[in-house]
C-alpha cells in the first residue's frame, strides 16, 4: 500500500512539473490526499494503532490537502482549457411537488430561501434583482464562495443562472417549473453544471465519500418537497437535528432545531 501511494505521488509530481497548465494534475493530487485521509481514518479503528501518531499524520495530510485545494482553485481559475473544459460535470434531477407552480416558483426565486433545504449551502445574499453572493461548505471544512447572476427568467416557468468570473466554484444551471399532469402540483426540473476536481474521477471519489453534488442535489430536492408540502424538513433521530418551518413557504418563518 505504501509503495502504491508513493508511485501515485511520483506520477502526480511528474504530471505537475511537465505540463504548462497542470491544474488537472493538481486536482488528481487532491483526490490522492482525500484517499490518504480515508486510509488514516480506517487506521483509527485498528487496535494496534498509536492514536497520537495517527492524529499528527492526519493533521499534516489535512494541511497538505488544504494547500493543494487552494493551488487547484488558483490554477483552474487561470488555467484555460486544461483547467476548466475537462472538468465540467452535469447533473439533472426532477421531482413533483404538490403545490401550484406560482407558489413553488415564488419560493425558489427568493434565493435566501435556498439554504433552508440545501444542506451544504450556508447563505445566499441577494445583492440586487440579478446578482447574488453564495457561501457553501467545501471539502476539509473549507468555505467556498462565489457570485452569481440570473441570466434568464420567466415568471412561474424558469430561472437560469451562472457564476461570475473569479468565483471559487464555476457553475451554471437552470430550474424549470411545469404543471404536473392531472393537476397533481408542479414538476421541478433542475440542471446544474459545475467544475469538479479531476472531472468525473473526482466526482466518483466524492460520491463514495458522500459529497458528490449530484447525489446531494437529489437529497436537497427531497427536502425542498418537504418544505413546500409540509412546511418542515424531517430527519431521523440519528441525524444532527431537523429544521422546522411552521409557517407556510413564502411567509416569514423562524427556524428551530429539534
Amino acid at each position: 500500500m505504501l509503495r502504491a501511494v508513493g508511485l501515485r505521488e511520483i506520477a502526480s509530481g511528474v504530471g505537475i512539473l511537465s505540463r504548462r497548465r497542470p491544474a488537472r494534475w493538481v486536482w488528481t493530487r487532491v483526490a490522492g490526499d482525500v484517499m490518504d485521509l480515508a486510509l488514516l481514518g480506517t487506521a483509527f479503528a485498528s487496535g494496534t494503532a498509536e492514536p497520537g501518531r495517527l492524529a499528527a499524520a492526519t493533521a499534516a495530510i489535512a494541511g497538505v490537502t488544504a494547500v493543494d485545494v487552494f493551488c487547484g482553485q488558483q490554477l483552474s481559475r487561470d488555467g484555460g482549457a486544461d483547467g476548466a473544459a475537462a472538468s465540467q460535470v452535469t447533473r439533472v434531477k426532477s421531482l413533483t411537488v404538490n403545490r401550484p407552480a406560482e407558489e413553488v416558483y415564488s419560493f425558489w426565486r427568493r434565493l435566501s430561501n435556498l439554504p433552508r433545504f440545501m444542506a451544504n449551502l450556508e447563505s445566499v445574499e441577494e445583492i440586487d434583482e440579478q446578482r447574488s453572493h453564495w457561501r457553501a461548505k467545501g471539502p476539509a471544512r473549507t468555505m467556498v464562495e462565489w457570485d452569481a447572476e440570473i441570466t434568464e427568467e420567466r415568471p412561474n416557468e424558469l430561472i437560469a443562472w451562472r457564476s461570475l468570473p473569479g468565483s471559487d466554484l464555476r457553475n451554471w444551471g437552470r430550474v424549470r417549473f411545469q404543471p404536473a399532469p392531472g393537476g397533481r402540483g408542479t414538476e421541478v426540473h433542475v440542471e446544474i453544471e459545475y467544475s469538479a476536481p479531476a472531472g468525473e474521477i473526482g466526482a466518483g471519489l466524492a460520491r463514495l465519500l458522500g459529497k458528490e453534488p449530484g447525489q446531494e442535489l437529489a437529497e436537497d430536492l427531497r427536502r425542498f418537497k418537504q418544505v413546500m408540502e409540509t412546511g418542515e424538513v424531517t430527519r431521523s433521530d440519528a441525524s444532527l437535528g431537523g429544521l422546522m418551518f411552521p409557517q407556510r413557504p413564502g411567509q416569514p418563518a423562524e427556524g428551530g432545531e429539534r
